[in-house]
């Protein structure tokens, strides 16, 4: 068997072109662009890059979009102060704080600091406890990515068994919670999990999010199961891997993601998708 490739990047496309034409209907209704507001903090050279794309992309479908740049030793008490000055601006409707912080930033306090409504990363307690009951609003923007990959497959997802490795807030316990809305069985797999592989290889689904390149194996996997690869990592020669053994995994697996060229253009996608539903909601409430 050879694995059919999610293709991200294809995926990501339509939606982007999607949320335009609703950009466009907007416009013709007399209504505002959305408008997204990113904040980094410092100059870690890979979150620079996610911004650049976030920003790339919201060009490309007509959003409204602001970057604030400050100063690695920014205080927190003056990140907190912009947080409130842009949760009162009526012209923004999203708010994204690009995360990693520094480390005299608490990011957690930083999260709930953002006006729920205008969480477009899905992270804020509000948002993730609506995912837990069902009623989601802004979904943590990675794990509804991949719901959309598993959907392309056209598979029934109800009844099937999925392994998550990995259980960090971003990707791990959302992830959990979105498979579990799908009707799926889920196990989440850590550090301390004993039997890893044997666990895994009972999957119907594999979502690897652990950080560690090539970490999930060719016998790890269940011939035919969709292997969703999260991670993304840059080896010493400067080439980028996944968590998974793409190319062996992908001799045993039914579908698998490409990394990169898998999740990443989702994550960025769905992004667009939470700040369109965060301006809906604003002009609701207007």
């Amino acid at each position: 068997m050879t694995a059919q490739i999610l293709d991200g990047r294809a995926i990501a496309a339509d939606i982007r072109e999607q949320v335009r034409r609703q950009v466009d209907a907007r416009r013709a209704a007399g209504q505002d662009a959305p408008g997204l507001v990113v904040v980094l903090v410092g100059e870690n050279p890979a979150s620079q890059v996610y911004v650049r794309n976030k920003q790339k992309a919201c060009q490309q479908v007509g959003f409204r979009s602001e970057l604030l740049q400050l100063p690695a030793d920014t205080s927190q008490a003056r990140l907190l102060q912009l947080i409130e000055q842009l949760n009162a601006r009526d012209d923004v409707d999203g708010i994204l704080v690009q995360l990693p912080l520094p480390a005299q930033i608490n990011e957690d306090l930083i999260t709930e600091h953002i006006t729920p409504t205008k969480d477009v990363d899905g992270f804020h307690p509000w948002n993730m406890g609506r995912l837990v009951l069902r009623q989601p609003l802004l979904r943590p923007c990675t794990p509804k990515g991949v719901m959309t990959l598993l959907a392309c497959t056209g598979i029934d997802l109800v009844g099937k068994d999925a392994v998550i490795i990995g259980q960090s807030n971003i990707v791990g316990r959302p992830m959990l919670l979105e498979l579990l809305m799908a009707r799926c069985t889920v196990t989440v797999c850590h550090s301390k999990t004993q039997h890893l592989a044997d666990k895994v290889r009972g999957a119907d689904i594999v979502v690897a999010a652990v950080g560690v390149p090539r970490f999930v194996e060719a016998d790890w996997v269940k011939s035919g199961a969709v292997v969703i690869d999260v991670g993304i990592n840059r080896m010493q020669d400067g080439s980028l891997c996944g968590d998974v053994d793409t190319d062996a995994v992908a001799a045993r697996a039914g579908w698998i993601t490409p990394v990169p060229g898998g999740v990443g253009p989702m994550t960025v996608a769905t992004l667009l998708q939470n700040t369109l539903l965060a301006a809906d909601m604003h002009d609701r409430r207007s």
